[in-house]
């Protein structure tokens, strides 16, 4: 059996903090492992006091343990591949978006709120594996019909789900994909993301 890609250090141009360096994003998980509810709670938490622009906390989730209705009717609107490897995660959380106060005001009133969300979510999956967990984010969902499954308001925005839970053999996977799960990581280099640094 493959040995399971737990330490994959980040190749990085300077010293990070090792639990950024660390995390990764597993598709192979394993799925007899279970989150305790005292994990769903620091995790939670730790989304919950990311930065938020003015303090709206302009975030909601919902979070569903596998073997829950609730983590069926986040799986049920997953996409493609992800339809195949999700189920097996301990966790499914649905990332929301709120863009604009209740009331009348018009949508994307909070032009920055997917950006408060992803802090939030950085946040929890830096507790994930704080904890012994990994998470992965997945855009490929069905938006409208999460909203529609959750009865969210229009000002609620699906974004991501991320699926949670500990990291299993590669072996789990279809074998065309094997290979992506145990592949050195990578990322562009400095000199292309930073357009100016003075």
């Amino acid at each position: 059996m493959p040995t399971v890609a737990t330490g994959r250090r980040a190749i990085t141009e300077a010293p990070i903090e090792e639990i950024l360096s660390m995390r990764w994003s597993p598709r192979s998980f394993d799925p007899a492992a279970v989150v305790t509810d005292e994990q769903v709670t620091s995790l939670l938490e730790a989304a919950r006091w990311a930065a938020s622009a003015s303090n709206v906390q302009a975030r909601r989730f919902v979070v569903g343990k596998r073997g829950t209705d609730t983590f069926d009717r986040i799986e049920r609107h997953l996409m493609g591949f992800n339809r195949l490897w999700a189920p097996n995660a301990s966790l499914l959380v649905l990332a929301i978006a709120v863009t604009a106060p209740e009331g009348d005001e018009p949508a994307g009133a909070y032009r920055w709120a997917e950006y408060d969300l992803g802090q939030s979510m950085a946040n929890l999956a830096s507790q994930a594996h704080a904890l012994g967990l990994h998470a992965h984010p997945m855009g490929g969902i069905e938006v409208d019909d999460l909203r529609r499954e959750f009865a969210l308001p229009e000002r609620f925005v699906p974004i991501t789900v991320t699926a949670v839970g500990t990291v299993g053999s590669p072996d789990l996977l279809p074998e065309k994909y094997r290979l992506r799960e145990t592949a050195e990581r990578t990322r562009l280099p400095l000199d292309e993301l930073v357009l100016a640094r003075d």
